[in-house]
């Protein structure tokens, strides 16, 4: 058995690993304790069972892989400056909070991913003289392997942040709609709310449905819409936050002023579509240029230049 071999193999085990890690992290188990979620089943039975009969019964994701997340994220956060660690608690409220994932288990995402960079570099030192994997260019390799490994996570979560805008903005003019048919239909509008998310099962319904619990946990419906605005980020919903606050302290009619906002809202979706449709032609360039265009030119002139070369070789050797 080869050494280039033994280490292929070391290599993939850890970067399995890791890989492992990171899923766990990105499919991170509710804040509740699993610990003692089973407690309060078990009780519910009516069985006795004890603290690590319980334990053993979890899977290895909950008992191995998350602990050890959250003590590499704890190791992250300490070297991370406070705001960094409040900006990404804003970014996964924006991203609907993936996994019920917080800070801690992302920033050890970012780690882990540096780690990637760490294990090329042991591999490299471990590795035979005349392995490809030495001097600088291991150095190379792990270093892009290192940045790469810290921004994936950023490039994931802002690539949620995007799909859950886009989402909330499309569905945002029908809400709208159904909204203002409830209130003229005399509903308040609170009311109204409910409608929408029973209706719905999107993400515009689910924060709809947010802010109603926290309405009947007894914040303000000021607040409770301001804080709606800010978790998602969008500029047409704080324009419909701003406008429903503004309608409740003047005393506006409320059908009227989501009549607007609906027509604004719709006019403003038709037109991001009509940029998005202007940017095709750009996006489309480099598709055509790289895969399309040299595949047509390979079929239509490559039957010709066979034939060229082949009448040129007959030429030099049959002369």
């Amino acid at each position: 058995m080869s050494p280039v071999f033994v280490i292929t193999v070391v290599v993939g085990i850890i970067v399995f690993g890791a890989l492992a890690l990171i899923i766990a992290g990105v499919r991170a188990a509710d804040e509740e304790d699993p610990l003692e979620a089973r407690l309060t089943e078990y009780v519910q039975r009516g069985e006795t069972v004890t603290l690590e009969e319980i334990e053993l019964s979890q899977s290895f994701t909950e008992r191995i892989l998350l602990p050890a997340a959250r003590r590499l994220g704890e190791m992250a956060i300490r070297f991370t400056p406070q705001n960094a660690i409040q900006a990404t608690a804003e970014k996964l409220e924006q991203a609907g909070n993936p996994g019920n994932m917080d800070p801690t288990l992302f920033w050890a995402l970012r780690l882990a991913g540096i780690g990637l960079g760490g294990i090329i570099l042991f591999v490299s030192f471990v590795a035979p003289p005349d392995s490809p994997i030495k001097g600088s260019r291991a150095l190379l390799i792990a270093v892009f392997a290192a940045v790469i490994g810290f921004f994936l996570p950023e490039l994931w979560l802002r690539g949620r942040i995007t799909r859950r805008q886009k989402e909330i903005r499309k569905a945002l003019p029908d809400a709208l709609d159904l909204l203002t048919i409830c209130v003229e239909a005399g509903l308040g509008f609170d009311a109204a709310m409910n409608r929408v998310q029973e209706k719905w099962d999107n993400e515009l319904a689910l924060i709809f449905a947010r802010v109603l619990r926290e309405m009947q946990l007894g914040k303000l419906r000021r607040d409770a819409l301001r804080d709606m605005a800010s978790r998602v980020g969008i500029p047409e919903l704080t324009s419909f936050v701003a406008a429903v606050i503004q309608s409740e302290q003047l005393g506006v009619s409320m059908a009227n002023v989501l009549r607007i906002q609906s027509d604004a809202m719709r006019t403003k979706r038709r037109q991001l579509a009509e940029e998005e449709a202007q940017k095709a032609p750009i996006k489309m360039l480099f598709p055509m240029a790289f895969l399309i265009f040299p595949s047509l030119m390979i079929i239509l002139l490559g039957p010709a230049a066979l034939l060229l070369m082949t009448s040129v070789v007959g030429d030099i050797f049959f002369r």
